[in-house]
This record gives C-alpha cells, sequence and structure tokens, in this order.
C-alpha cells in the first residue's frame, strides 16, 4: 500500500480531499501529529517548530543552523512515521519525503486563482480584495518551503506525480483519480520499496545528528552505508569531512559513512588569507576536555584556530604571556572558577572579549557575568556556527574600539 502526501494551494479544498481520500482508502491521515510528536521527543515548542517551516523564527533563532535543526526533526519524525505506510501525509512536511521511496504517491492539489478568490469569499466571507491579499501571502509562504527544499516554486508540476486543478475537478473526482493512482502497481509496496523508507530514516537520523552538532549538510542512505553531501566550501575539506564521519558513524545502524561535495560545492574566486572579520586569537578555557578539543577542531574547519587551555591558573598564566582576543570561558571548573578568570581578565586585560559557555549556569551567574563585562552567555550545547557567529560579533566590538 502507498504512502500519498498531498500539498494544496489555499481554497482549493486541499484539506478535505485528504480527509475523504484517507477514508476512503481506509489509510491514516498524518498532518499536525508530527509536529506534535516532534515536540514530545525533541523538547521543543509545536510553535517553534511551525515557524521553522513558515521561516518565521525568532532573531536570535536564526543564527547558525537552527532551522536545520528543527526541520531535521521534522523529517526524522516523518521518517519514522512513514514506516507504517498507508499513510496520508497532509500539509507541507510531504516535501520532506523523498522521491526514493517508491511507495510514494505525490498529489498537488491547485486551482486558479479567480476560483480560489471566489472560494474565499463563498466560505469565509471575505471581500475580494482581502481575499487575494491573504492568498497571495499564502502562496508566498508556500514558495519560500519550496525554494528552502528544492529551489522550486511550489506548484512545479516537477515535485509531484499527479497535479489536480480543482477548478477542473470536484471534490469527489479528486478523491476518486486519488485512491486509483493509489491503488495502481506503480505504488506498490515492495521489499525493495520498504528498505528504500527504512534507508530514508537512518539518513533522517545522520543528518539531524550533523545538524545538531552545528552541520548543514545533505545525507543518503542504502543498507546501512550513508553518504553525506557537503554543499558549503570549507578551508580543510579533508579534516572537515573527518569531522562528518566521526559524528555520523555515532548514529545506530551505521555501517560505513563516506561524505562527497554536491554540486553547489565551490571555492570562492579569491581566496582571502583569512577572515578578517574573525578574532586571530582566541583561546579556550574549559577542564572537559574531550569537549574543548573536539570544539577547537571544529572551530578549525571554520578557519578558527585556537588554542586550548583546562583550568583557570593555566588561563591566567597564558593571557599573562599572550593576549587573545576572544576567550570562551567555561564557569565550573576546579580551583580557580570561571566568574574569578573572568573578573581578572576584565581588570587586568579589559580588551581581551569573553564568551561564557556553560552547561551549567543560572540566571544569576548569568547577571554577574554580564556585570563583569562578559560579552556573551551561552548554554552547552553549542551550535559551532552560532558560536563562530557571537565570537565575530566580539571581534568587531574589538575593531570599532581600536578605530575610535
Amino acid at each position: 500500500m502507498a504512502i500519498i502526501t498531498i500539498f494544496s494551494g489555499s481554497y482549493c479544498h486541499g484539506d478535505k480531499i485528504a480527509k475523504n481520500a484517507a477514508e476512503t482508502l481506509g489509510y491514516k491521515l498524518v498532518d499536525e501529529e508530527i509536529f506534535t510528536e516532534a515536540s514530545r521527543k525533541y523538547d521543543v515548542s509545536v510553535e517553534l517548530l511551525q515557524k521553522a517551516v513558515l521561516d518565521n523564527l525568532p532573531p536570535l533563532k536564526r543564527i547558525g543552523n537552527e532551522r536545520e535543526k528543527l526541520i531535521g526533526m521534522l523529517r526524522t519524525t516523518l521518517a519514522e512515521a512513514g514506516l507504517q505506510n498507508n499513510l496520508v501525509v497532509n500539509g507541507y512536511l510531504g516535501h520532506l519525503l523523498p522521491r526514493t521511496i517508491a511507495h510514494l504517491l505525490k498529489v498537488c492539489i491547485i486551482a486558479n486563482f479567480d476560483y480560489r478568490v471566489k472560494q474565499a469569499e463563498k466560505f469565509d466571507n471575505l471581500p475580494e480584495k482581502k481575499a487575494s491579499k491573504i492568498i497571495h501571502k499564502d502562496d508566498k509562504d508556500r514558495l519560500q518551503w519550496t525554494q528552502f527544499l528544492f529551489n522550486q516554486s511550489p506548484y512545479d508540476e516537477d515535485l509531484y506525480d499527479i497535479t489536480l486543478p480543482t477548478s477542473d475537478h470536484s471534490i469527489d473526482e479528486a478523491v476518486q483519480l486519488i485512491c486509483q493512482q493509489a491503488k495502481s502497481d506503480a505504488v506498490k509496496t515492495t521489499a525493495r520499496a520498504e528498505e528504500a523508507a527504512r534507508d530514508f530514516v537512518l539518513a533522517a537520523r545522520v543528518r539531524l545528528a550533523l545538524a545538531q552538532a552545528g552541520h548543514d549538510t545533505e545525507t543518503f542512505a542504502e543498507n546501512g552505508e550513508v553518504i553525506v553531501i557537503i554543499n558549503k566550501y570549507v578551508v580543510r575539506l579533508e579534516r572537515y569531512s573527518e569531522e562528518l564521519k566521526k559524528i555520523g558513524s555515532q548514529v545506530e545502524g551505521v555501517r560505513v559513512i563516506r561524505t562527497r561535495t554536491g554540486q553547489n560545492y565551490s571555492a570562492p574566486s579569491i581566496m582571502p588569507m583569512r577572515d578578517f572579520e574573525l578574532p586571530s586569537k582566541i583561546l579556550l578555557v574549559d577542564d572537559e576536555r574531550e569537549f574543548v578539543q573536539t570544539l577547537s577542531e571544529r572551530l578549525s574547519t571554520r578557519n578558527l584556530d585556537s588554542s586550548v587551555v583546562y583550568d583557570g591558573e593555566e588561563a591566567l598564566k597564558f593571557i599573562a604571556s599572550e593576549e587573545p582576543d576572544v576567550m570562551v570561558l567555561d564557569l565550573k571548573m576546579p580551583g580557580i572558577d570561571g566568574i574569578e578568570v573572568l573578573r581578572r581578565v576584565k581588570r587586568e586585560h579589559p580588551n581581551v572579549e569573553v564568551i561564557i559557555l556553560t552547561g551549567h549556569g543560572s540566571e544569576k551567574e548569568e547577571s554577574l557575568a554580564s556585570d563583569l563585562g562578559a560579552f556573551a552567555y551561552l548554554q552547552k550545547p553549542v551550535d559551532v556556527d552560532h558560536l563562530a557567529q557571537v565570537m565575530k560579533a566580539a571581534y568587531r566590538k574589538i575593531s570599532d574600539t581600536q578605530n575610535e
């Protein structure tokens, strides 16, 4: 039996068609429950997940790859639900299911603009001008989604197996056509199709693990072998690839993991010696040795080389001999703790910008750190791209101060 996705323009009766098709086929209708399940599983709000889809995240959530992480949670939740088969997935999330799933039937419900305006006038009692404005806004929301995923328009026929204009077909006719196609041999569930669905689950889990570590990639899987596609240029490709493989290999079910560059991967036409908006001297201070060493390695793949020390006393000795531009400082350390290090550094080396990075902080400590002159206060686990952006902002402050 098939998995059916239904993506509809507003005022095209998409919800009604999806509901009736599911009832006729005896399939389960899936829509908002994916948001609810992802919210429960990953401890994020439904509202935040919905905003990620609509590209309406609050400003602080737009730094780094927060959107990709949230969509990765939805993708993985949907992939796991897709193992059941006999589903009708209604709405935006159906676009997260890949064509590699052979028993997938992708349906677009659309109608001409005038028809949609008349439906809005009829069912919601809207004046023509307001109806037109709402429909344009709805189409714009759908456009940003399919451009984000495929760089295509939302109603591009290439994205679908069936496109049904409801200005030409009744609801019953549309349901009948969908059900006929769902019962055809073309979308019949086979052993290979089920294997492809399981492959997608694994690929989605690896992609999410990479996103949670701060990496924006694509992933594909087949029989436990995962391919990670790198689309964005990095300075140290081999080192970066090893980092991705190390993270991905920890996902259950991965037998082999490989990386390759994608079609969009290309070096800048002019390679600068370094990005002068980024600090040239960085000191990382944390008593969790494995964590801070891994953080240093990940920063290096972003052209951010750093020195590492493991306690407050070492940090003060290092700064006395070699003053960094930016210091990333843990709070909870044996001996001289982070707050005391911050106090001394800002008193004796006021030009050093200090970013607090802690897994055990409190509002009181955050307030105290701010009063002592910390540039930012971040919580572990940290998005490496987000941290890089904060470092860039800190160095910009240093440069502006020096130029005054």
